[in-house]
């Protein structure tokens, strides 16, 4: 990886994201295309809704650029990003009609089932047979993607974990110059060169919102990534790298799941909406959450002696850390504007 070729690289795609999220906004104020605020939302006013229309499609063409630069893609990669195009084509009619949580939950298995044959490699390194392996991928896969639309709920959040994770992986690649993590840490790179672009119109007061046309496909390509990651044998960072929105969307859906509640349906419950409805701004939970995500990239660097154990105890120490700012530190003003 040449400095000038990721500097070119990164660089198209972050002017590409701003410029292509901006012409997206113009045609979501023209058609009046909004999301309206209503008693669970996290915004006052209407806001255009369906930037994804924008990351979406930059997000498959790049990473269908890093298969050909590569040349290891064989059928199966090819199909699985044409999965996640697909499945950005049926979020946007959800966005627009509200499809019923029946046929979104089959078109993401689906995908995912399409997909999981893009992973040659056991995720769980040949701790269960690989016909188990398969099925445990699937089930992860597509609670990964919906905790990550489930976790789209204020401004600048999405770009921040997905940049973060992107981030996390290019690092490894960076740090760890070994030939399999090569066309992975340049998707990773590219990831975060198209969230800063779109953040650069989603950060608090955010212009418009991802949408699921936008959160729904990232976060089935970064299922992807890390499933691919640990199947390189890159398990733990696979797993440290997304573990705020892990730990947050699991324990709350968890919760309400458990008090017999639809979890499929809007509410205001994760402790990233709790902060905001103590008072914590938009930007502030964010830049939190990228302060915890940087901390967590720093854990996967850690010196060679610390063991898995002692990484991943820093690593849940963190998120609690984390989420105990979101519900204690002290606010003085209200701030309502999100997706």
């Amino acid at each position: 990886m040449s400095f000038a070729a990721l500097a070119i690289f990164s660089g198209c795609f972050l002017i590409g994201s701003m410029l292509l999220t901006w012409a997206v906004l113009l045609y979501l104020r023209r058609k009046a295309i909004l999301d309206m605020p209503n008693h669970r939302s996290s915004h006052a006013v209407p806001t255009p809704r369906g930037g994804g229309l924008a990351v979406t499609p930059l997000l498959v063409f790049m990473v269908g650029a890093v298969f050909l630069w590569s040349g290891n893609a064989d059928l199966p990669q090819w199909v699985m990003l044409a999965a996640a195009a697909a499945l950005g084509m049926l979020s946007w009619f959800d966005d627009r009609h509200d499809l019923s949580p029946a046929i979104r939950f089959a078109c993401q298995f689906v995908a995912v089932i399409v997909g999981v044959f893009a992973i040659d490699s056991p995720v769980l390194q040949g701790l269960v047979p690989m016909w188990l392996d398969r099925v445990l991928v699937v089930l992860a896969w597509v609670w990964f993607l919906n905790l990550f639309n489930f976790m789209d709920g204020i401004d600048g959040i999405t770009g921040v974990e997905a940049g973060s994770i992107g981030a996390g992986v290019f690092a490894l690649a960076l740090l760890m110059p070994l030939p399999e993590f090569i066309d992975l840490g340049y998707i990773g790179l590219g990831i975060l060169a198209i969230m800063a672009g779109f953040l650069i119109w989603n950060w608090h007061p955010a212009k418009l919102f991802l949408g699921d046309v936008g959160s729904v496909p990232l976060g089935f390509v970064l299922g992807w990534l890390l499933l691919e990651l640990a199947a390189r044998g890159a398990w733990m960072p696979a797993l440290i790298l997304p573990l705020y929105y892990l730990v947050d969307a699991t324990f709350t859906l968890m919760k309400r799941g458990l008090r017999g509640e639809k979890v499929w349906h809007a509410h205001r419950e994760h402790f990233y909406q709790q902060a905001t409805q103590r008072g914590m701004s938009h930007a502030g939970v964010s830049f939190l959450i990228m302060l915890a995500n940087l901390a967590l990239i720093l854990v996967v660097f850690l010196p060679t002696d610390a063991d898995v154990s002692e990484r991943l105890a820093i690593a849940a120490i963190i998120v609690v850390l984390l989420i105990a700012g979101m519900k204690f530190l002290p606010v003085k003003t209200v701030k309502t504007h999100s997706p």
